[in-house]
Order: C-alpha cells, then structure tokens, then sequence
C-alpha cells in the first residue's frame, strides 16, 4: 500500500463555467497522477463578483483566493467590468476575513488561453467569436460557433485530447 500523501487546498472564484471545468480537469489530473507529491482540492465557484464570493467565504486562516476573469475587450463596458472587478477584490480583502484576493485575468478570453497552451498562434484576433477557427483546429473538431463550444462534455473530451498531446 502507498504511502497516504498531503492534500493541499486551494481557493478561486471564476467568472465563467471554462474555468471551472478547467480546475476540476487539473485536481483530478494531478489527483490521479501517481508522480504528484500531494492531492490538491481546488475550490472554484463561479462567482463573477469577487466581493460577494469572499463574503460567501468562512474562513479561519489566512487563504489566498485567486480569481479568474476575462479581459473581453476595449469596449467601455467590458473595460468598466474588468476595474469593478480589480476594485471588488480590493474591496473582499478589507472585510477582515483574512483573505488576500490575487488575479489572473485572460486577455481577451479564458478560450484564446487555451488555444494557445495548444498551438503557436501568430495572428491577431479582434473579437473572441473568431476563436471557434483556431479551436476546431488545435482540437480536429467543426463546431459552428462558441456556443456550440462551450458545453461541459465538450471541455471534458477536450482536456482527455490536451493531456495526450502534452505528456507526448
């Protein structure tokens, strides 16, 4: 019998379902890996507010929270998304709940993240409804458009191809 190895815990809010779908692919990637050092639990609700999720928190020491969001565009109104969202995890990190909030932010979108972990991409895209050409692509599939994309049993096909791809 092995030996029983450390869980660590981690702690993030997301704004969307892909990165949540991402996290939990990761912890049970590395939880079933032989070679890990640890088991990890990775806490990843969707909350796009950072302020809310914190307050949501119960908490007895001091955690680190990562939050994960999208940089969508020059648009005034995602760029006044993207400074409420930077200013609400200033704002979680004064409620006296021992919490440090840190970002990671896609520029324009969690998707292009992906796309790139996977291809070398020396283009420039002006909108994220472009992606869906690079995406079938890097994955050998033919959706139509990002919506069709953007389905649990999509993601979760995808990352089984991913980690193929990158341990060869």
């Amino acid at each position: 019998m092995g030996k029983r190895k450390p869980t660590n815990k981690y702690y993030f809010s997301v704004e969307g379902e892909a990165e949540q779908w991402y996290l939990k692919w990761l912890q049970d990637l590395i939880n079933n890996t032989e070679e890990s050092a640890c088991k990890v639990s990775i806490d990843c609700p969707v909350k796009k507010n950072p302020l809310k999720h914190a307050k949501s928190l119960t908490v007895t020491r001091k955690i680190e929270v990562y939050h994960f969001f999208d940089y969508e565009s020059d648009e005034p109104i995602h760029v006044q998304g993207f400074q409420d969202t930077l200013a609400n995890m200033k704002k979680a990190e004064k409620l006296g709940k021992q919490i440090k909030y840190k970002s990671g932010y896609s520029n324009f979108t969690f998707d292009l993240w992906i796309i790139l972990h996977m291809a070398d991409c020396n283009v420039s895209y002006t909108h994220r409804k472009q992606y869906i050409t690079p995406i079938n692509k890097v994955f050998g599939e033919k959706f139509e458009n990002m919506d069709e994309y953007k389905h649990e049993d999509n993601f979760s096909k995808r990352f089984k191809r991913w980690r193929l791809v990158n341990l060869t």
